[in-house]
C-alpha cells in the first residue's frame, strides 16, 4: 500500500482537506485540536520525518504548515492547520512527542505570538530577553521602532 494510502486510512476523518500539489508536494489540512495525534501517527506509526514548520500571519488569524518528509519516495506533506483570532493565538505543541519541532515552535511563539501549550522551553529564540512584551515582529501588524 502506498504511503498516500496509508496516510489517508491512519488520519481518517482528521483531514478536513487533501491536495496533491503534485505528485511529490501534499497539503492535507486538520483540525487544531488534531495536531498532536496526527503528528504522532505520521512520525510514530508510518515513520515520516519532520523537516520544518512554518506560520503565515493571516487577516482571520494564523496557518501553520508542518512540513513531514517520506524520505522512501521524497514526498512532502504539509499538514496545515489554521488558528482562528488574533488575541491569544493558541495549539497543542508537537515538541513533546518530536523534539525536532522544539526550536521552530519556540520561533513561531515569539515572532507571531503563537503559545504552543505543553511545549518544554517557552523562550526566546532569536530575539533578546528584554524584547517587548506583545510585539511580534512577523505579524502583519507590527510597528517598527521608526514606524511608530
Amino acid at each position: 500500500m502506498d504511503i498516500n494510502t496509508q496516510i489517508k486510512e491512519k488520519l481518517g476523518n482528521r483531514i478536513t482537506e487533501w491536495l496533491e500539489h503534485s505528485p511529490r508536494r501534499i497539503y492535507l489540512t486538520v483540525d487544531k485540536e488534531s495536531i498532536k495525534d496526527t503528528a504522532s501517527i505520521l512520525f510514530n506509526e508510518l515513520g515520516l520525518r519532520l523537516s520544518t514548520a512554518t506560520a503565515q500571519d493571516l487577516p482571520e488569524g494564523f496557518e501553520i504548515l508542518y512540513h513531514f518528509s517520506f524520505d522512501k519516495t521524497g514526498q512532502f506533506f504539509s499538514v496545515r492547520v489554521f488558528i482562528k483570532g488574533k488575541k491569544n493565538p493558541q495549539i497543542e505543541s508537537i515538541a513533546p512527542i518530536l523534539k525536532a519541532a522544539e526550536w521552530i515552535e519556540r520561533e513561531m511563539w515569539e515572532l507571531f505570538g503563537i503559545d504552543f501549550k505543553g511545549h518544554p522551553d517557552l523562550r526566546h529564540l532569536l530575539l533578546s530577553d528584554d524584547w517587548p512584551k506583545d510585539e511580534y515582529p512577523l505579524r502583519k501588524d507590527y510597528k517598527k521602532p521608526y514606524e511608530k
